[in-house]
């Protein structure tokens, strides 16, 4: 399956010529290619399709989407774990970079 999956971009960097950034998937924090949506700020929500920021979108539309996907259960920490640059790192993360339990469960407030 391969799924456009909204995020909040919480870390911007240029590496290079390339704009990259980390975005949390309601807990689930990933690195993603900033390239096609050089517009987004930090806290902004965008669109991820394997590994690549495809487009912005509001923080309203992002959070209930969080929230369905939120409701599919493990479908969608598979997708994640599989997603573009960051694969070898766990994909769920605390803050201080432990490994977390129950990511994606706590519906659209844990996007928050």
């Amino acid at each position: 399956m391969c799924l456009g999956i909204p995020g909040k971009v919480i870390e911007l960097r240029d590496d290079g010529a390339v704009l990259m950034g980390k975005v949390d998937f309601g807990g689930i924090r990933k690195e993603a290619c900033l390239a096609y949506t050089p517009e987004v700020q930090l806290g902004d929500y965008v669109i991820v399709h394997v590994g690549f920021a495809i487009s912005k979108v509001d923080e309203e539309e992002a959070l209930k989407t969080l929230d369905v996907l939120a409701q599919m259960g493990d479908v969608v920490s598979q997708e994640l774990e599989t997603m573009g640059p960051g694969m070898a790192e766990p994909a769920v993360l605390n803050d201080d970079g432990t490994p977390a339990s129950g990511a994606l469960t706590g519906g659209a407030e844990a996007g928050a």
